[in-house]
């Protein structure tokens, strides 16, 4: 019989799922009118719900990318940003769907979405998730440790 992976205790389906198919408000956008520039735009008070805890999550949100046709409008970002607030969802799950609004909405050339998180528990945390996905792992993990 094929061994079922161990989950840490408590820890369901559910929870790691969490927020990924929330509603949340829409990102708007404006026409680009110069191609070949980078924006980044920082969001110091993201803030959002552990979804097995109920505890907060804070942290800093930074988005860069490369527009191509559109630009991201910033009081829909605001409010798109806020509205994870009273959500449920992991911080690396939050990147990632960030990520994917991003792209979904504006369509840049690139895009990179990184949070870094306060501690908890003497821990922090910095997630980076980059549009479009890199086909082979990022050259710092792939890298051989030399233990002398």
């Amino acid at each position: 019989m094929p061994r079922q992976p161990q989950s840490q205790e408590g820890y369901t389906e559910a929870h790691a799922k969490s927020g990924l198919t929330a509603t949340l408000p829409a990102l708007e956008t404006w026409p680009n009118q110069f191609p070949g520039y980078e924006i980044t735009i920082d969001i110091p008070e993201y803030t959002a719900i552990c979804p097995k805890t109920g505890l907060p999550d804070f942290g800093t949100i930074q988005i860069h990318y490369m527009p191509d046709r559109t630009c991201l409008e910033l009081k829909s970002l605001k409010l798109y940003i806020h509205a994870y607030r009273n959500l449920g969802i992991f911080y690396e799950n939050a990147v990632n769907r960030i990520l994917e609004d991003v792209v979904k909405a504006c369509k840049p050339k690139w895009a990179v979405v990184t949070g870094k998180f306060t501690a908890r528990g003497g821990l922090s945390s910095t997630v980076q998730a980059v549009y479009p996905r890199p086909l082979r792992a990022s050259p710092r993990l792939s890298r051989k440790t030399n233990h002398a």
